[in-house]
């Protein structure tokens, strides 16, 4: 794989500063049931990372100590930790909102019986990756029958509530785009997605959030490999606003990697950025402190820009949505 943080210091991204935490985002490893080609964490049913018990631990105590209100737990597929479940409840008993990036077909996975039902039961939030809404687009991404398997899931969450009308029980959808472009306009694509998955599939959903790839890992790799990479970051370069600078996620956010490390986000968490400006060795979660992370610089590079081109990228969509 081609490596692309050495091509990421050439523009100067405008510096950063904290502000409150709100969000603590946690990677409980890279194992997962796909392998996408947009997927910025290189995950895969053949990686082996896991977070151990001690660090779920870890977390749970920063958790409870902090200002953050809201746990968000990503992947690979997150669900197949096995302690994946213990912590969204323990999380959920300290009063905690918490998410689940879920991919959908993990719903179906043998050893996932119940797991609707739980995430259900526990209020869980899904934020779920559906790069299109068409068959022939989402099997080509993320491979043969995955599109059937999502649609089934997606009926089996509507069943439950998840993203009915009047139901407190939020399902959000997450799109991609198929290559080296930035997301169309987030509020047009999520009126196209609702009527076509209705009409094609009965199904309903909250929100769709409009995510732009980032040129890192598995895909960066992919457009060095086609001589495309360089267009790719003059084009987010070329769209990038400053407004949406008071908004990008590392403001409220930090990440935790699977081994209990601290990163302004998770896709500085890939690249190896150690959390805060200047740092050259990454902090541990049981040893941070809050108090070292408002006013704190955060550590940028040029893949920022996939964040604040055009209508803005971030964990919860487009930033002027």
């Amino acid at each position: 794989m081609h490596a692309t943080l050495p091509l990421l210091a050439r523009h100067g991204f405008p510096a950063l500063r904290r502000k409150r935490l709100e969000t603590l985002q946690v990677n409980l490893g890279y194992r997962c049931n796909q392998s996408c080609v947009h997927c910025h964490v290189n995950a895969g049913p053949q990686r082996t990372e896991m977070m151990a018990p001690s660090v779920v631990q870890d977390v749970l105590m920063f958790l409870e100590r902090s200002s953050a209100q809201t746990l968000d737990i990503t992947g690979g597929a997150p669900e197949l930790h096995p302690q994946f479940r213990s912590l969204v409840s323990r999380a959920r008993a300290l009063g905690r909102h918490v998410i689940d990036r879920c991919n959908l077909t993990i719903l179906q996975e043998p050893g996932q019986e119940g797991l609707a039902q739980f995430l259900a039961a526990e209020g869980v939030e899904i934020i779920a990756s559906l790069p299109c809404y068409t068959r022939e687009l989402v099997d080509r991404q993320r491979g043969a029958g995955v599109y059937e398997r999502s649609v089934a899931a997606l009926r089996t969450l509507n069943a439950l509530g998840y993203g009915m009308p009047g139901s407190a029980l939020a399902l959000n959808l997450v799109y991609n785009p198929q290559g080296p472009a930035l997301p169309p306009p987030q509020a047009k694509l999520e009126a196209d997605y609702k009527r076509e998955l209705a009409a094609r599939e009965g199904v309903s959903f909250n929100r769709l959030y409009t995510l732009a790839n980032m040129p890192i890992q598995r895909f960066g790799s992919m457009l060095v490999s086609k001589g495309e990479f360089d267009r790719y970051m003059q084009l987010l370069r070329a769209s990038h606003r400053d407004e949406n600078l008071e908004s990008v996620m590392c403001r409220s956010l930090v990440s935790v990697d699977w081994r209990g490390y601290v990163y302004d986000c998770d896709f500085n968490q890939m690249l190896g950025l150690p959390l805060g400006h200047g740092r050259r060795k990454p902090v541990h979660i049981r040893e941070l402190a809050e108090g070292d992370l408002a006013g704190a610089g955060i550590a940028v590079r040029d893949h920022c820009y996939g964040c604040t081109a055009g209508q803005g990228s971030s964990c919860g969509g487009a930033l002027d949505a």
